[in-house]
């Protein structure tokens, strides 16, 4: 069966914010009591920020995923297409282990372990997809530079903490 574009795309973004349902599914029920009592550093955003912020970085990484599935697989670039869809499936699984290990295990420590390798992932991600197509690498720009300051702050509530 062949995928035009556009399921490409709702397939790709679907799958994103699928990946972000399973993570918020870790993540909310510790928001009003667990993290609540957390000390947080000054910089610490808002909590109603980051469902709004993340929401926009999945679409933006679907919609990334859609460029390199539909530009990717011509003669050549189907390996590397085929490898830098296999690196983004590893950060995005990363991403979901992320909100597991802080919000649901309740460890900052094992989070900070998780975001640095997931940020690792992001950045191969990001070169792999700029190698195929320059968009879909910019496109994970925002989110390599918000995990950056994700990962500070884990750092600090760990240590806060």
């Amino acid at each position: 069966m062949k995928i035009n574009s556009l399921g490409k795309s709702i397939i790709s973004v679907l799958t994103c914010l699928g990946a972000a349902l399973l993570g918020s599914a870790f993540t909310t029920p510790s928001i009003a009591n667990w993290y609540a009592f957390l000390e947080k550093p000054s910089f610490s955003p808002p909590n109603w920020l980051f469902a709004p912020a993340w929401t926009i970085l999945f679409i933006m990484m679907g919609i990334a995923l859609s460029l390199i599935w539909q530009k990717g697989f011509k003669k050549n670039t189907a390996l590397k297409a085929k490898q830098a869809i296999i690196i983004f499936f590893i950060q995005l699984a990363l991403n979901v282990a992320w909100s597991f290990f802080f919000f649901y295990y309740h460890s900052p420590f094992l989070a900070l372990v998780d975001i640095i390798i997931l940020w690792l992932f992001i950045l191969l991600t990001l070169i792999k997809f700029w190698k195929i197509n320059k968009v879909a690498g910019g496109l994970l720009i925002p989110y390599l530079l918000w995990v950056s300051f994700a990962s500070f702050l884990n750092y600090t509530i760990y240590r806060l903490n």
